[in-house]
């Protein structure tokens, strides 16, 4: 069975499959990326809560009221899942009934084409009507784009909801580089402020304490050699808006001790000020690191960790189980998103390559995938990425597939660097405007002057 563009993440089955139904279980095989079981009405309730299927197929392997109480269970949870009834031998009554309690539709046979005919036609209707949002929670901000659906997303963003509508502050933060950190702050700023009010931002390992406390702060004219004016600082900019402090663990020792007391009080000081003013800012802080554990060693104020953690936030990383169903989602979103690739959108992602992206541990998080996605979006050459172009960070010499010029080739070293397959889209760029650099340039999404310095300096000459 090869790859089709119907693709789903999950696909419940509840109750055995009739026998002799090869080529239906082959194509369920082929257009989900998990095949989940449940032998009891119970058990399916539980994992449709726990794993969020995209479709789920319920045979008559049991009384058919049950069925039909299933069904209605299925549609009415916080989740709905779409639900289909495998029913060999259908009594008009009784679909019907399945209908009327859920049921998005009832296959029948006689033959093993007949169910796979109506499979795929329940595929391309749960896709139409999940296609839009379909990457986002319910709880998502619409100016966020947090993409995640599983149940670890929407416990995250229900968590972030109801500390924004509290009044703590300031709000810390924690995971791994590359999980979403900053988006999870600005939701939250989104829910607290609105989305028009300031949000700002300050990477707090990119600065010395000297030019983070005036960034902070804002400083006075004379404060410094080089203050020639008076300027204000991001507690002033933001108003009553947030302050994003990312990798607040790198904060040098000696500002840590004046952001505690602007905490505590409420107000800051300019740098050379002598005035108090008043903060009404959210604080939100951020870090990849234990902060307890940065106490113990002395590398972080214990009397500041203590006033930023009043409800931490933790965000699991995109490897946690609970998690794990999100990187198809994220997938598909970085491949229709990317700018990268001249002449258009990408238009899917196969179900090997999608496994393949399942099956691998992240250990650089959504940061990570997404480069994967990016790189797959240059490298690919047709309209969907194959598990050929999924190059992942130590298998950049890895080449995808293609047949060489000449058999002696076969066993010759590709290269598959960044800087050559900027090269090749280059060429097909000026390929297929003819030459005319300015168009060229747009397609890719540079501007002229950009490509001129690139074509002298790879040498591409007109062909």
């Amino acid at each position: 069975m090869q790859d089709v563009d119907l693709t789903i993440q999950s696909i419940l089955i509840v109750g055995g499959l009739p026998r002799g139904l090869t080529r239906f279980k082959a194509c369920l095989e082929s257009v989900s990326e998990s095949l989940l079981s449940a032998s009891t009405p119970d058990a399916a309730v539980l994992i449709a809560r726990q794993r969020n299927p995209a479709l789920a197929i319920i045979t008559e392997s049991f009384p058919r009221e049950q069925v039909a109480e299933l069904l209605g269970q299925l549609r009415a949870s916080a989740r709905p899942v779409p639900a289909v009834v495998l029913s060999e031998k259908p009594l008009t009554e009784w679909t019907v009934k399945y209908v009327k309690a859920g049921a998005f539709d009832c296959l029948t046979g006689p033959s093993d084409d007949c169910y796979v005919e109506g499979l795929m036609r329940c595929l391309e209707a749960v896709s139409d009507t999940t296609e839009t949002g379909r990457f986002f929670c319910d709880d998502c901000p619409p100016s966020v784009p947090f993409v995640g659906k599983s149940l670890a997303a929407e416990r995250l963003l229900q968590t972030v909801r109801m500390v924004a509508f509290s009044r703590c502050n300031p709000v810390l933060i924690l995971g791994e580089t590359g999980v979403g950190k900053e988006l999870v702050a600005r939701a939250l700023h989104c829910w607290r402020s609105g989305e028009q009010a300031p949000m700002v931002a300050v990477n707090c390992a990119a600065l010395t304490a000297t030019l983070m406390e005036s960034e902070l702060f804002g400083h006075v004219k004379g404060a410094f050699t080089g203050a020639d004016r008076d300027k204000a600082g991001l507690f002033e900019t933001a108003e009553n808006g947030s302050i994003f402090l990312d990798e607040i663990s790198e904060m040098p020792s000696e500002l840590q001790g004046k952001l505690l007391r602007s905490l505590q009080e409420r107000t800051f000081r300019r740098v050379g000020g002598t005035s108090d003013i008043a903060s009404n800012a959210t604080v939100i802080a951020a870090s990849n690191r234990d902060l307890l554990t940065e106490t113990k060693e002395g590398r972080f104020r214990q009397d500041l960790y203590y006033r930023l953690a009043v409800f931490p936030i933790h965000v699991v990383p995109l490897r946690s189980p609970e998690r794990k169903d999100d990187i198809r989602l994220l997938a598909e979103y970085f491949a229709e998103h990317s700018s990268l690739r001249p002449g258009g959108e990408v238009q899917g992602i196969s179900a090997a390559a999608k496994r393949a992206l399942a099956a691998r541990n992240w250990s650089g998080n959504v940061r990570e995938l997404r480069n994967v996605i990016e790189r797959a979006t240059l490298l690919e050459r047709g309209p969907q990425i194959t598990l050929e172009s999924i190059v992942f960070d130590e298998s950049l010499s890895v080449c995808p597939a293609g047949p060489p010029d000449v058999a002696a080739e076969a066993d010759k070293p590709q290269d598959l660097s960044l800087e050559t397959a900027e090269q090749e889209f280059i060429r097909r760029a000026l390929k297929e405007t003819g030459w005319q650099r300015t168009r060229a340039a747009a397609l890719l999404g540079i501007t002229r002057a950009t490509l001129h310095a690139k074509i002298k300096r790879y040498g591409i000459e007109a062909t």
